[in-house]
Order: C-alpha cells, then sequence, then structure tokens
C-alpha cells in the first residue's frame, strides 16, 4: 500500500519512492527509508511537489496523517503485524525465507541491470552528439558522470558486480566497465570531487578519438600492418582534438592524451614515463587494458577475469604505478567478478560480485544440480568461514553440465552497489 505526501511533510523514518529515472535522483536507489534530515533537504531540491510513501514499511508519519489523500486506502501509523500461527510443516518458515532470498537477489541484478542500461543510453546519446555538438556532448557527459559518484557517495564498501544480461554494444560497455572501475579506484585514492568529475569524465570519453575511424581500425588486433597500427594509434590524438572542441577541462583532456602511456615509457604516442603521468590517466591506462584483455575484439582471443588480472600482476608490473595496480587487484579481488571457479568442497561456481574488503571471498553462484539455475541462491563466501575457493578454471574446462548452468558470458560487464557485509579485511594477496 503506498500514499502520495507533500515533500513539506517528509520525515526521518519515512519509507518513500521516488519515480523517477536513475540518474535524475542523487540516491543509489529510487525507494528507501529516510535515515537523516539531509536525505529531506536533497529530495526537496529535485522540484517534486509530491512523492510516495509506504506507511506500513515507515517508522514516521507525518504531523497530520489523516488529512492526506493515499492510493488505495487509509493511511494509518504502521504497528508490528504478530507473528502468524505455525502451521504445516516445519520446513515452511526456511521455504518462506528462501523465497524472500530470492526475490531480493532477482531484485538487486535487475536495479543493477535497469541502471547500467539507463547509464549505458546516456553515453550513447552524448557521443552522437560529439560531432556535431561538441559543448553539448560534454554537458551531457559530466551529468552522467556526476550521476555515477552521486550514486558512490555512500559509507558503505561497494561491490563489483557481474552483469548477466545483455550490456549493450561493445563499445558502450567498455565505456562503462572503464568508468565505472576508475571511479570505483579514484574513491580509493581519495581523489576529491573535482578530480573525480575528471577522472569519470576523462574515462567515458577516454576512446572517443575511434569515432572516426574505420570500424576495423578500433582495435589493436593481429592482422593490422603498420600504417594500420599507425591510425589506430591516431585515436589518440584525434580523441585530444575532440576533447578540445568539447572544451573538456585540463584534467580530463589529460586522461584522453595519456591513456595508453605506461610508467616505464612503453606507451604510445608521447612514450611518457610514471613521473610525467597524472593518477587519473594511470587509473584509466590499468583499467582500460585489464577490460581489453577480458573483452576483445575477437571473443576466441578473451581471457578470463582471473587470467586478465594474473597476466597485468605477472607479465606487465613494470608498466603501470605499483600502488595502481596493487590496489587495483585489492579492490578487483583476486577472483574478479566473471571468473569460474572451483570451491574447496569441489563445487563449481561463478563469481557474481566482490567487496574489496574481503578479496577472496566474493559472493558466488554454485552449480547445483538439484535446483534450478533461476532458483540457485549466490553463496556469501564472506559469511562461511570453511568455504573457500581452490582455483580459477576456464570454461572451456568445465563439464558441459555446470557450463551450460553456470552460463558465464563471453563478453564481462560491471556495475556497482553497496555493500550490505562488513567484516575485517583478510591479508593482501596476488593472484597465482
Amino acid at each position: 500500500m503506498s500514499g502520495r505526501i507533500d515533500v513539506d511533510e517528509l520525515r526521518v523514518g519515512m519509507f518513500i519512492h521516488l519515480d523517477l529515472g536513475w540518474m535524475q535522483h542523487p540516491f543509489p536507489v529510487g525507494s528507501f527509508r529516510i535515515t537523516h534530515a539531509a536525505q529531506i533537504e536533497k529530495i526537496r531540491g529535485l522540484g517534486l511537489k509530491q512523492l510516495r510513501w509506504s506507511p506500513e514499511k515507515s517508522d514516521a508519519v507525518p504531523p497530520q496523517a489523516s488529512d492526506l489523500a493515499p492510493v488505495g486506502a487509509p493511511v494509518v501509523a504502521p504497528v508490528m503485524a504478530p507473528e502468524p500461527a505455525a502451521t504445516g510443516s516445519a520446513e515452511e518458515p526456511a521455504q518462506r525465507e528462501r523465497r524472500a532470498q530470492l526475490a531480493a537477489q532477482r531484485a538487486s541484478a535487475e536495479l543493477c541491470q535497469r541502471q547500467f542500461d539507463e547509464a549505458n543510453q546516456a553515453w550513447r546519446a552524448a557521443q552522437d552528439l560529439v560531432i556535431a555538438r561538441p559543448e553539448q556532448a560534454r554537458q551531457d557527459t559530466e551529468k552522467l558522470t556526476r550521476a555515477l559518484l552521486d550514486k558512490m557517495l555512500v559509507d558503505d564498501d561497494m561491490c563489483i558486480r557481474l552483469l548477466t544480461c545483455n550490456a549493450g554494444d561493445g563499445a558502450g560497455a567498455h565505456a562503462m566497465n572503464v568508468a565505472v572501475i576508475s571511479l570505483l579506484m579514484g574513491r580509493v585514492f581519495g581523489l576529491d570531487d573535482a578530480e573525480m568529475l575528471e577522472l569519470g569524465t576523462g574515462a567515458l570519453l577516454h576512446d572517443v578519438g575511434k569515432i572516426e575511424l574505420a570500424p576495423r581500425l578500433r582495435h589493436a588486433q593481429d592482422g593490422l600492418d603498420r600504417d594500420e597500427l599507425a591510425a589506430y594509434r591516431d585515436h589518440v590524438a584525434h580523441g585530444v582534438r575532440h576533447g578540445r572542441r568539447m572544451g573538456l577541462s585540463a584534467g580530463a583532456l589529460r586522461v584522453l592524451a595519456q591513456h595508453h602511456e605506461h610508467a616505464d615509457g612503453s606507451g604510445f604516442p608521447l612514450r611518457l614515463k610514471a613521473e610525467r603521468l597524472c593518477t587519473a590517466a594511470s587509473i584509466v591506462a590499468l583499467v582500460n587494458r585489464y577490460d581489453n584483455l577480458c573483452n576483445p575484439a575477437s571473443l576466441t582471443q578473451a581471457l578470463t577475469p582471473h587470467e586478465a588480472l594474473s597476466l597485468l600482476f605477472a607479465q606487465a608490473r613494470s608498466q603501470f604505478d605499483a600502488s595502481i595496480l596493487n590496489s587495483f587487484i585489492r579492490m578487483m579481488g583476486v577472483y574478479p567478478a566473471g571468473s569460474v571457479v572451483q570451491l574447496t568442497d569441489d563445487r563449481y561456481a561463478l563469481v557474481m560480485s566482490v567487496n574489496s574488503s574481503r578479496p577472496l571471498k566474493p559472493n558466488v553462484l554454485v552449480h547445483d544440480p538439484q535446483l534450478p539455475r533461476e532458483e540457485a541462491l549466490q553463496l556469501n563466501l564472506m559469511s562461511l568461514p570453511d568455504l573457500g575457493i581452490r582455483r580459477s578454471l576456464k570454461p572451456s574446462q568445465l563439464p558441459a553440465d555446470v557450463l551450460a548452468y553456470l552460463a558465464p558470458r563471453p563478453r564481462v560487464a560491471y556495475f556497482f552497489e553497496a555493500a550490505r557485509i562488513h567484516t575485517a579485511p583478510e591479508e593482501d594477496a596476488v593472484p597465482a
């Protein structure tokens, strides 16, 4: 049951619903219980006169609740419902709890997917304006960055979540992956608001110079001759030119200019070394490399997230700032979302999300032949001290029935959500 209420009647304790798009308000979700007065001020700043609220989920009511016009039924103060009398078998409470857990699991996944889709659509719309309306393209990209930042301004840790549905076109998914993970990295490094805005805007636009390249030249893939490789590398200069037309800030322009430079001077186009690279560009360069390893132009060359992380650590450490690389590994988890693993009890699983405070204890979807996949509950390994991950696997190493059940996607797409469980950090670990 929900009713409508004037924003002037809002009180701490009310459970409210913002019937707006995800990018149109600064809160991580659109339905929540108000916990402090600052949230009320933000809601009033949205320009709404009324909004929906749920009395039965609220801990407070407006001063004149009887005068409100609810939808469907009179508004009354919330009361605690008595526990239902025990009926039927002893399994019923467990079954009810399982249904509730499955519903929450599905709702969380659907919310992340909707948020990703809305952000991806906004990115695509901004890209379409780069040539004809460059200043508007900048404004829209900065607005998208601000929306992402607003959702990250929570006290909780942030989980990096695997998207299991269609993640849009390759270019859009790549831009979103790089932007989301780079912003989470900026959060780890304590960048201030202006620096985060530049980081996010630069990350979303880092490949903007590719819009005038032929599709075949948009990736440094095998088979390109010397002239074609040079044309591919020119996308950096093209991107800086577009960035200047858009009126990007100096910090965002440096991200565009340096996102293929390496700390050891082996990058391009200027072979800059670490001391000449800005932090934001160094972050984007690393995240860009990781995502290109996981999501190359040819899926036959794709690495699993664990393989990509291991390669960066074992073979490319000289190319990236050590503090940024180590923080990246801790944040992504030793087994990043999308990794296929075998647990210490020999079951197979797909890593669905990672909380950076416990890199060896992600949330996993476990193969269980007794349950349909859509009814399988994800296990939070943080709450299971006796269960862990034994090893990472390639999807091709899975038995056929397990592969069909876990269904790892050929392309990896990420989004974020607030972590709900807090535990003491475990010791730092690096991928084997």
